[in-house]
């Protein structure tokens, strides 16, 4: 995701703001920028591609001053390039940052260029400094032009300012976008996240919807939405894991389990604002592109599929749209019907995956109206051919086995069927609650994590075990396939999925002692069938490992081992039930002594057909 640092200090800040961007590379991006106040003077540097190439340009041209703003950028409006890389700039005075969006950025463009304002990027972050810019005209401060210009602002932003005529401050505002401030002796900070400022500062304050601050060397002055002083509380952070490394965990698919309730976290991140998904989070023209899909395409390959499949049963029952899905090698390689207003979606990580792009290009020949690529790589293949473009922000994920990248993707393609719903019927009452699901989700994954001890001791029923079958109903069946995967994928063990319903037309044939049988059992409208299933595998012998809601009143027996989930509502559950399946996969490894971040004859990115 972007990441934004600034700082207001006596000593020269080049060096902090670029070490904080550092920090905050495991997030993803595809620009890098910095821009620094001395004497008078607005000095920026900015390039396309590692953090490592702007501060090899800094080595070059060093930048001096003690107030100054960096971000790294991952593309939404407009290509990654150095044009449209942050800080943006007014006049050579207003220098900007900012994560989210701007929804009525076209708008206020056409209203500034009638000012006289010239555009020099494609983004909309260049509205807020040319919006500053004017409303200073008029306003004797910086933080009063802010605190006007922000109100014409529609959508989400974390946003820092600078003026090169008062060198001596930085005006910062956020609405749905996170910001924390740095405090520090004689100096102050600002960044996306307290990461960046770990090297300067402990203490951190974080803030709230709608705040603007003013931040100077000597103080920080915070003002709500309505403009009226206020104080939040400073905290000493404690925390001391550094995202480069694989820090405490032994594998970097562990560390990957455990930094998803931060990579959905971060998803959702500027893509939320008045209760509701930005259509923009899909990309520039979104609005118009979606405002008349009655038919959605999905096609992916391996985990990424597995997303799509949970996403069938959201956009077909709340959105209310028709919705196939298919694996990309499948699809690309027969003839199919293309159904009027259709919406073609391609799921991948990497954004180069041979047979989803393929798939894609096929598909834009036969005429759908739009494609949306779910991608995280900015630049990739994917992102730059697609329509609109859904960027993940789930960081790097090294590990071979897709964890944080699988749930960052089903939070994606929930916040689409909402956006898709909205303009189909969708009442207001459950686009609200799907949102506040999401808003919830990084909290519960925290407590679903909780159980990872109690997986790791059942895990040691799996050393001699060769087989295992993985059960589930409605959207749970698509997680069951998803754990089925990983348990092969790193254990090497031959795992399989089914709907749960289908048990008696085939697949009670392999019950004995010697197969494992997983269940995820959320308490939805599904259960009691759900627990006939149950019934059907323990009476012929079977042993059940049974991940259920704390609700759903399981018991454990000597057939039966139970493992009770945080309750958590209908909309979160496929992500919620993912999460205990990856640890099972992860400690089974473990216990089989496999290469768990590199399991064999398995790539991270499959660019071959």
């Amino acid at each position: 995701m972007c990441g934004i640092v600034g700082a207001v200090a006596q000593r020269d800040v080049a060096e902090i703001l670029v070490e904080g961007l550092r920090r905050l590379e495991y997030r993803g991006y595809d620009s890098a920028g910095v821009a620094v106040l001395n004497n008078g003077e607005l000095s920026r540097t900015r390039r396309v591609g590692k953090v490592q190439e702007l501060s090899s340009a800094l080595e070059t041209q060093p930048l001096f001053g003690g107030t100054g703003i960096a971000h790294t950028r991952w593309a939404t409006h407009g290509e990654p390039n150095e044009r449209n890389a942050h800080p943006h700039q007014s006049e050579g005075d207003i220098a900007v940052v900012h994560n989210g969006i701007i929804e009525n950025h076209n708008k206020l463009r056409v209203m500034l260029k009638g000012l006289g304002y010239t555009f020099a990027s494609d983004t909309d972050t260049e509205v807020i400094c040319h919006l500053v810019h004017h409303e200073l005209k008029t306003h004797d401060s910086l933080l009063a032009a802010v605190q006007v210009a922000v109100k014409q602002l529609e959508g989400a932003y974390g946003t820092v300012v600078i003026d090169r005529r008062d060198s001596q401050r930085m005006i910062v505002a956020r609405s749905g976008s996170p910001l924390v401030i740095g405090y520090g002796l004689g100096e102050n900070f600002v960044a996306s996240d307290q990461l960046a400022l770990l090297p300067v500062t402990r203490s951190f304050a974080f803030l709230e919807e709608g705040d603007v601050a003013e931040v100077t060397r000597r103080e920080v002055n915070i003002f709500d939405v309505d403009g009226n002083a206020v104080e939040r509380e400073m905290k000493e952070s404690e925390v001391t894991h550094d995202a480069g490394d694989k820090g405490e965990y032994r594998h970097y698919m562990l560390k990957e389990i455990y930094e998803q309730p931060t990579a959905i976290a971060h998803t959702l991140e500027g893509r939320i604002a008045g209760g509701k998904v930005l259509d923009a989070a899909f990309g520039e023209n979104a609005a118009e592109f979606l405002k008349d899909i009655k038919h959605v395409q999905i096609i992916a390959c391996g985990t990424s599929y597995h997303a799509g499949m949970a996403a069938r049963y959201w956009l077909e029952g709340w959105a209310g749209v028709s919705c196939n899905v298919e694996i990309a090698s499948e699809f690309r390689y027969r003839k199919s019907h293309l159904f009027p207003n259709s919406l073609l979606v391609t799921i991948s990580q990497s954004g180069e995956t041979a047979d989803t792009l393929a798939a894609m290009r096929l598909a834009k020949e036969m005429g759908y109206k739009a494609t949306l690529t779910i991608c995280n790589a900015p630049g990739s293949s994917l992102v730059r051919e697609s329509d609109m473009a859904y960027m993940m922000k789930a960081g790097v994920e090294i590990g071979v086995a897709s964890t944080k990248a699988f749930t960052v993707q089903l939070a994606g393609l929930l916040m689409l069927t909402t956006v898709i719903g909205r303009h189909n019927g969708m009442s207001e009452q459950v686009e609200a609650d799907i949102t506040q699901s999401l808003l919830s989700m990084p909290a519960k994954v925290e407590q679903a994590l909780g159980l990872d001890d109690a997986i790791a001791e059942l895990a040691e029923d799996f050393a001699d075990k060769h087989h295992a079958l993985f059960l589930g109903r409605g959207d749970q069946y698509p997680i069951a396939m998803e754990g089925a995967l990983k348990l092969k994928e790193i254990s090497y063990i031959h795992a399989e999925a089914y709907a749960s319903g289908e048990l008696k037309h085939g697949p009670l044939a392999l019950i004995d002692a010697d197969m494992p049988v997983i269940v995820v059992a959320p308490n939805n409208e599904l259960l009691e069938k759900l627990k006939s299933n149950v019934e059907e595998v323990r009476a012929r012998g079977g042993l059940m490992y049974v991940f259920a809601d704390v609700d759903a009143e399981f018991e454990s027996d000597d057939t039966m081992k139970v493992i009770p989930v945080p309750h958590c509502d209908e909309f979160m559950a496929p992500l919620i039930y993912t999460i205990p399946l990856q640890l099972l996969s992860y400690h089974v490894a473990l216990i089989k002594g496999t290469d768990v971040d590199q399991p064999r004859n398995l790539a991270k990115s499959v660019t071959v057909e």
